[in-house]
């Protein structure tokens, strides 16, 4: 089995699975619609205020399983759904940011700076043209370079981490991520802390309950779909229901401009904005493939950088802020190109970057046959890899989608405006319902719904004193497969318990991991999820 053989078989994987309908006698395959219609819905979930990406695959991820089972065949129909809900959700979160100067998502505020104004002088189709121009663009690039990055980071991994390693690289992901998230270093590690412990309620060796306080609900653990979807989507739903009590409707009528009659975008344009294009998208794909750090910051940045190069080039053109092009090119690309840069961790180390991520990792585990991590990525000869077929089915995912985004999604994108009209006190209670609805398909017990509306008020409250609930999430998740890895690792080094500091590669990265958290501590970032 050679390389190509893998991803020819990755391509049919998908192209040749389970049929959904047929076309002029033409099988349509079931991952290729389900790719098709997590797109469509990310984008009207993005250009809608109060939605995003994550809160969409965190309601759909149970029903699709429901739907689709447990075998290794709904992995690519459900991964596909949820990848195409990532990336519309992103170019989605552009529409009411240029329509209506209200962001879609956190990552879409610095394209109201040059995309509402562009509006207001008549431009509003144009600006949206160079919007989905820019993330695609930027998207684009991003998964070719997961697909050729991805592979040879996981064998590095394979060939020189070994379980010692491995530990601390775990130790140094949970670091780095409650370093970066969040208001301050403190509240991320009180984050990350609250995850670590909450996964280690009901677990233990021997099947002996861990924290349980002899009661018998504590004793069976808290389900992974009650404490992530009640921390991210419950939380935020009380949070947004709270504000809107607070402050009540606060209605603005935005008075249509008058549209000038040349929208379209030519080559001269384009060529004029590959630069700013090119630049993001590389910020961006850099950051991405940063645990914990997400599309947030590689908009600002995208956009800080090209501001500066716009101004001191470009002094006489119209300057980021008042309407600039430009500046609406720099931030989508930054923005879009985190996407494909997110599965970079993800698929060579088996660690969610963000929470969109974090959203792909569940649906592997629930589902099975499919173990992100450095193992995925080994070339066997004489025997068929499936997990590397599968990978290879997921990269030919997500370049369908690409294709999706470039033939369809701008159109789209122009016709959910309206989206961003809806109200929030109507779309609220639509989302805490279908989020409990989702919990209940996934955990068919009373007590997980009680569970997941704890986990919620937790959100709640984490939010409200500004703290990340990214770290807490990606801390339950990879609570587990640290201890897992710790106690093996204490195991093969016949007892000893300072493992990670007599491998030299082990003592570097716990080094990394304490030089990380006093830097964010001299200097805290404020980066919101």
């Amino acid at each position: 089995m050679t390389v190509f053989d893998y991803i020819w078989l990755g391509i049919l994987a998908v192209f040749q699975g389970p049929e959904a309908f047929s076309l002029f006698g033409v099988a349509i395959s079931m991952t290729i619609v389900m790719v098709l219609s997590g797109f469509l819905l990310g984008i009207a979930v993005g250009a809608t205020p109060g939605l995003a990406g994550p809160m969409a695959m965190a309601i759909s991820l149970p029903i699709l399983i429901s739907v689709f089972g447990f075998s290794p065949d709904a992995l690519l129909p459900v991964m596909g759904f949820l990848i195409g809900v990532m990336k519309g959700a992103t170019i989605g979160g552009a529409v009411p940011a240029i329509l209506f100067n209200t962001p879609g998502t956190p990552d879409s505020y610095m394209t109201t700076l040059d995309g509402y104004p562009m509006t207001r002088a008549g431009y509003a189709k144009k600006a949206l043209k160079i919007a989905h121009f820019s993330s695609a663009t930027g998207d684009t690039f991003s998964d070719i370079v997961l697909i050729l990055t991805a592979p040879f980071l996981a064998l590095l991994v394979e060939a020189y981490l070994d379980l010692p390693e491995k530990t601390a690289l775990l130790i140094f992901s949970l670091g780095f991520i409650a370093s970066v998230v969040g208001g301050s270093v403190g509240k991320g590690v009180i984050s990350m802390g609250l995850g670590l412990l909450a996964v280690f309620i009901g677990t233990g060796e021997d099947f002996y309950p861990r924290l349980s306080m002899g009661t018998q609900a504590l004793a069976q653990g808290f389900p992974i779909a009650t404490s992530v979807l009640g921390v991210l989507v419950l939380g935020e739903v009380f949070k947004s229901l709270d504000d809107l009590w607070q402050d009540r409707r606060n209605t603005r009528e935005t008075q249509a401009p008058t549209q000038a009659a040349d929208q379209s975008l030519r080559w001269s344009d384009i060529r004029k904005l590959l630069p700013y294009i090119g630049r993001s998208a590389v910020i961006g794909t850099a950051i991405g493939a940063l645990p914990g750090i997400g599309s947030t910051l590689a908009a600002t940045m995208g956009y800080g950088s090209s501001a500066r190069r716009h101004a001191a080039k470009r002094p006489e053109a119209t300057q980021f802020g008042q309407g600039a092009a430009e500046g609406i090119a720099a931030t989508e690309a930054a923005n879009s190109s985190v996407s494909g840069a997110n599965m970079i961790p993800v698929l060579s180390l088996g660690i969610p970057g963000n929470a969109a991520a974090v959203f792909l990792i569940l649906a592997t585990e629930s589902i099975g046959g499919f173990n992100p991590g450095p193992t995925v990525f080994k070339f066997t000869t004489d025997t068929v890899n499936p997990e590397l077929v599968m990978a290879f089915g997921l990269f030919t995912i997500m370049m369908i989608a690409n294709l999706f985004n470039w033939t369809i999604g701008g159109a789209f994108m122009r016709v959910v405006g309206v989206m961003a009209r809806v109200p929030k006190h109507l779309l609220l209670p639509v989302v805490l319902m279908l989020t409990l609805t989702a919990i209940y398909v996934q955990e068919t017990r009373l007590s997980a719904m009680w569970a997941a509306i704890g986990f919620g008020l937790l959100g709640y409250l984490m939010r409200r004193v500004g703290m990340s609930p990214l770290p807490f999430v990606i801390a339950f998740i990879l609570g587990d497969k640290l201890e897992e890895t710790a106690r093996q690792a204490f195991a093969a080094t016949g007892g000893d318990p300072w493992f990670l500091f007599t491998n030299p590669i082990a003592a570097v990265l716990v080094g990394l991991t304490l030089l990380v958290l006093v830097l964010a501590i001299r200097k805290p970032t404020e980066i919101k999820p």
